[in-house]
């Protein structure tokens, strides 16, 4: 009875967890290289992945040929708003590993190489 009450705390724990981290939705990028894109997160397996769904430059919205991508590899949550995984640049076809930390409608992005010594961030804001 006790490890039963035991592994119900720890789904309870977990589950609450994943309602607090809410990734999930859709996101405006910050721009890079002077457009931006709008990505739709969802679960994928255990974690999340960020498509890419509508693109933009000055001009408007137009057809990159990056729709459709992923742009968010397997964020994994690690509790408090915060995931890893890995994100793709597609200015320069990279692939980098990635932290997320969500906050309400804000998140902030940074793609890392050489173990996370060196980073570049964007800040994404939530648009539904």
């Amino acid at each position: 009875m006790k490890t039963l009450m035991i592994a119900a705390a720890g789904i309870a724990l977990s589950v609450g967890a994943a309602f607090a981290d809410p990734i999930e939705g859709m996101w405006k990028t910050q721009p890079d290289d002077g457009s931006y894109a709008y990505v739709q997160i969802a679960p994928c397996g255990a974690a999340f992945c960020g498509t890419i769904v509508k693109t933009f430059k000055s001009g408007g919205e137009y057809k990159s040929p990056n729709l459709g991508k992923q742009l968010v590899i397997g964020m994994a949550p690690k509790g408090g708003g915060k995931y890893e995984g890995k994100v793709w640049r597609p200015s320069n076809n990279k692939i980098y590993l990635g932290k997320v930390t969500v906050n309400g409608n804000a998140m902030a992005l940074a793609g890392c190489v050489a173990g996370g010594l060196f980073c570049k961030s964007q800040d994404w804001q939530r648009v539904k």
